[in-house]
């Protein structure tokens, strides 16, 4: 009986260890997440390089590193968070100017769902929040939605 039970649990196990070996091969874009952006993609870029720093910093202090390696570790590091930094800051600009030159071709079209479209704009700093907000993108003030006016 015990020899049974033996033999249908390996079967078991044996099954499921050689069912993802056996099954089908995925297209290479279905593996990554769905919300994998190139803004998301940077920052997670940026926190990584952020850690490096962190642990270099250490590394440093604890005597594992020399002044010379620490420095030359240091300047890689901050100049491809630099250059990070600045990617993301381009994306960003872009977006805006993206969403700048929609809401200019649905007036240039002469949609009248325009005038239904809330207003996302900061009451306190007056920044205008390109997409649906709670927050104000610049400052965290509560955005209330209004009504544009025609």
């Amino acid at each position: 009986m015990l020899l049974v039970i033996g033999i249908l649990i390996t079967v078991a196990l044996l099954i499921l260890v050689s069912a993802p070996l056996l099954a089908p091969e995925t297209t290479a874009g279905s593996t990554l997440p769905v919300d994998v952006t190139p803004q998301i993609d940077l920052k997670r870029r940026r926190l990584v390089l952020y850690e490096n720093l962190q642990d270099l910093e250490f590394e440093y202090k604890a005597g594992k590193l020399s002044a010379d390696d620490y420095n030359a570790l240091r300047l890689d590091y901050t100049a491809e968070a630099a250059q990070l930094m600045a990617v993301s800051q381009d994306l960003e600009i872009t977006s805006t100017e993206d969403a700048f030159i929609e809401r200019a071709v649905v007036a240039r079209r002469g949609r009248p769902k325009l005038d239904s479209v809330p207003d996302y704009t900061c009451p306190q700093c007056g920044f205008e929040n390109p997409l649906p907000v709670k927050f104000c993108g610049e400052c965290g003030t509560a955005i209330v939605p209004r009504e544009r006016k025609a």
